[in-house]
């Protein structure tokens, strides 16, 4: 019983966790080392930093 309340869960979690960006760091190191090897990996404080920066810079990209 556990588990089958569990499971939906840990769903829901893993679907909000992608919407808010919990996943985006780690696809782009990925993408990096894949694609761009010899770029050097920000850190992911770096990362976030750059990324807001940019939303903010593009504010017409998001809803609020």
């Amino acid at each position: 019983m556990t588990a089958a309340v569990l499971r939906p869960v840990v769903a829901v979690a893993g679907y909000i966790n992608a919407i808010l960006g919990g996943r985006d760091y780690a696809r782009y190191v990925d993408h990096l080392r894949r694609n761009h090897p010899e770029s050097a990996v920000p850190t992911e404080r770096e990362y976030w930093r750059d990324r807001y920066a940019a939303a903010d810079r593009t504010p017409a990209n998001r809803c609020c």
